[in-house]
């Protein structure tokens, strides 16, 4: 460097102030939303009795659970900004992981987050009927939170952290209230409603998909790897613990469905959260799990928020999408573009209420990643990369992840085909979108 020429500044990067504590409540505020206080009757609807209700959730769980120990083995080898992302990318090529965060950005995630804004203003207003109309209200909790998110990662941690821990007080009210209740053990009820046959597989497959939908969202907590203080230890150590305190939740919210509603009156009701509380604590009650359902939809939103910008602003440092998205704020050092287009575009979907159809084909174009991304351990292996982690009794238990995955995809789309074409044809249209993007391809911002 010539004499009296000042040092070059390097760019501002993401600030490590996550710490495991954070990782973990993460983990779990991505996947407890409303799906626990509302899908329990869709499982029951499809299966109905206690035992293969039971033993959906719990099949759901060890899915999860499989996942998170593939996601916490890539997370070990591959510590960086965007988790799923940057896995998909070093595994097998950028268009790959390019098309990936283009449907998080146009279906799964804004328009999931568009869903849960209308589901926290619905019970918003039961509570107060003179708030706002539902689209507005909606829209004003998804700018509140993008506006604290940009104040900086630690804000939006501690705000995450502090719903998630209201939320889990809210599932255990539910719990005890339901033990104090008067009702009958689930063990006492009959294994199955009807002689075994072949009609049961489609059935259990049925509920298997509001169950994986309710448990989905661990694999969000990697988009933060760039500001874990030890990613390649925490994260691990987050996925593990935060999917099996989700299981364990899950599990005793349906037990407390199942003792005081029974089979019959758990797939009678669309609210059986609501159902529970109202019978063993009336009105009151009521109330209560309808806060802490505005509340568990609120932290939904809020770590969505915190996470998924991460990925937009990995890809715009790849040269793959606007450069502006990979600016980072010198003080705060978080992606305030990228949080601002995220918030912004699930605030059109929840204005345009067109949100429920966006639903619908969520599913089949998420698992599709998953199991895309459960292919990647298998790519890396064969490399010859190791991480800290590894995934216990791989290759089965990582083929298992990945054979789920794909039947749900299947299933989905055997069941709504119309709407899986469109989401199918949106992660498609992410083919040319690469091509272009990579043929105007920048240095990094």
């Amino acid at each position: 460097m010539a004499e009296g020429l000042p040092a070059p500044v390097a760019p501002p990067a993401l600030a490590r102030r996550l710490g495991l504590a954070d990782a973990i409540l993460l983990v779990m505020g991505g996947i407890v939303g409303s799906g626990i206080f509302m899908n329990p009757y869709v499982v029951a609807r499809q299966v109905g009795t206690p035992a293969l209700i039971l033993g959906a959730w719990i099949l759901g769980g060890l899915i999860a659970l499989a996942g998170a120990f593939v996601y916490a083995e890539l997370a070990s080898i591959r510590p960086e900004v965007g988790g799923q992302y940057a896995y998909l990318r070093e595994a097998f090529h950028p268009g790959v992981a390019f098309v990936y965060g283009w449907v998080l950005l146009l279906v799964t995630q804004s328009g999931g987050m568009a869903a849960v804004a209308i589901t926290f203003a619905r019970y918003c207003r039961e509570l107060v009927p003179q708030a706002p109309v539902e689209p507005v209200l909606a829209t004003l909790a998804l700018l509140g939170l993008s506006a604290v998110n940009c104040l900086g990662v630690r804000a939006g941690s501690d705000v995450q952290g502090l719903l998630m821990v209201l939320k889990t007080v809210g599932i255990v009210a539910l719990v005890a209230a339901g033990l104090r209740g008067v009702g009958a053990s689930p063990a006492s009820q009959p294994l199955l409603a009807h002689e075994p046959s072949l009609a049961l597989v489609p059935a259990l497959g049925a509920a298997l998909v509001p169950v994986l939908f309710a448990y989905g969202g661990w694999q969000t907590a990697g988009f933060v790897m760039g500001e874990l203080e030890e990613p390649r230890r925490d994260m691990p150590r987050a996925l593990v613990i935060g999917v099996a305190g989700v299981i364990v939740l899950y599990l005793a919210v349906n037990l407390v469905c199942l003792r005081v509603l029974g089979a019959t009156g758990l797939a009678a009701t669309t609210a059986p959260a609501s159902t529970v509380m109202r019978q063993v604590a009336g009105e009151r009650g009521a109330a209560l799990i309808a806060v802490a359902i505005a509340i568990s939809t609120l932290g939904f939103l809020s770590q969505g928020i915190l996470t998924a910008p991460r990925v937009y602003y990995a890809m715009a440092r790849d040269g793959l999408f606007f450069g502006r998205v990979g600016w980072l704020h010198p003080r705060t050092r978080v992606p305030v573009v990228a949080i601002v287009l995220q918030g912004l575009l699930a605030a059109v979907i929840a204005l345009s209420g067109r949100y429920e159809q966006i639903l619908n084909y969520v599913v089949s174009v998420d698992f599709i990643s998953f199991g895309l991304t459960g292919l990647a351990l298998f790519v890396y292996r064969a490399r010859g990369e190791r991480g800290a982690f590894r995934v216990p009794g791989h290759p089965w238990t990582t083929g298992f992840f990945v054979a789920s995955c794909w039947l749900v995809v299947a299933a989905t789309v055997h069941r709504y085909p119309a709407n899986s074409a469109i989401g199918l044809g949106l992660l498609l249209a992410g083919v040319p979108a690469f091509l272009v993007w990579s043929r105007t391809r920048r240095s990094p911002a």
